[in-house]
């Protein structure tokens, strides 16, 4: 199937790794030229590098801290700038620690707030402009199955990941007229470091093996296993493309069955 994104213009947010790095890799081999963002500027780099080395397609890198609100802009204009437009936004984040309700301070909500949701508000206010003049547009969260099923020690997570799903089915009705499509995407265990990060934690607290941990992340699922990120970056790639124009305010779960309610 021809996606038809060749030569759309993509912006992935938090791409130098993990899911936002294997959703950049997916839409350059489609054929778009896509803009990668990032705060580890090394790291950003050599990602933006190796992705055009294995698509043979122009990339772009912007450092940038998503937590900020001029970096959020930057990053839309920088990628505008250099394209010369904007069809296709990605968001994404490496999401908040991990824990309970009395492990957490205003501060810590704070600063959640900012990475999990503002940095989403953000980069959709910056890149809806572009893509309403041109009539035509893909915007694509990327959140987590704790909007279907909150998951019991990722409070801040459960909390601020849902209001990304409130804002983007208002924003689905909102911006239809236009020619922008708002979906979510939601992931189950994928084995990204965000993972490995958490198995580690856990088995910390519960004295067991990393191992043992992933081992129970993958029990619940009936595939039997963890997900790879390029599964879900094939999602986000259809989501993002000419094919997918009748899908909008949607969140589509990508977790080989593991969530097991009919809403």
């Amino acid at each position: 199937m021809d996606l038809g994104l060749r030569d759309k213009i993509a912006l992935v947010a938090a791409s130098s790794k993990g899911l936002g790095r294997a959703c950049a890799q997916a839409l350059s081999a489609e054929g778009a030229k896509v803009a990668l963002c990032a705060r580890d500027e090394k790291a950003l780099r050599a990602a933006a590098d190796e992705i055009a080395r294995v698509t043979a397609n122009e990339v772009l890198a912007i450092p940038a801290d998503l937590t900020h609100a001029r970096d959020c802009e930057r990053a839309v204009r920088e990628t505008v700038d250099f394209f010369g437009t904007l069809h296709v936004l990605v968001t994404n984040n490496g999401g908040p620690p991990a824990g309970y309700f009395f492990d957490f301070d205003d501060n810590d909500w704070y600063r959640a707030v900012d990475l999990t949701l503002m940095s989403v508000v953000r980069l959709i206010r910056a890149a809806v402009p572009p893509m309403r003049q041109q009539k035509w547009g893909r915007i694509v969260n990327i959140t987590s199955i704790s909007v279907k099923e909150p998951l019991d020690n990722l409070i801040l997570s459960n909390a601020l990941r849902a209001g990304v799903v409130g804002l983007a089915r208002t924003l689905a009705n909102q911006l239809a007229a236009d020619g922008i499509t708002v979906n979510n995407v939601a992931p189950g265990y994928v084995l990204t470091d965000r993972v490995a990060s958490l198995s580690q934690t856990q088995a910390k607290a519960q004295g067991k093996s990393p191992d043992d941990i992933l081992a129970g992340f993958a029990a619940p699922v009936p595939m039997g296993r963890i997900g790879q990120p390029e599964e879900l970056a094939a999602v986000v790639a259809f989501l993002a493309s000419e094919q997918a124009a009748y899908v909008n305010g949607t969140t589509l779960l990508v977790d080989g069955g593991r969530y097991k309610g009919l809403m």
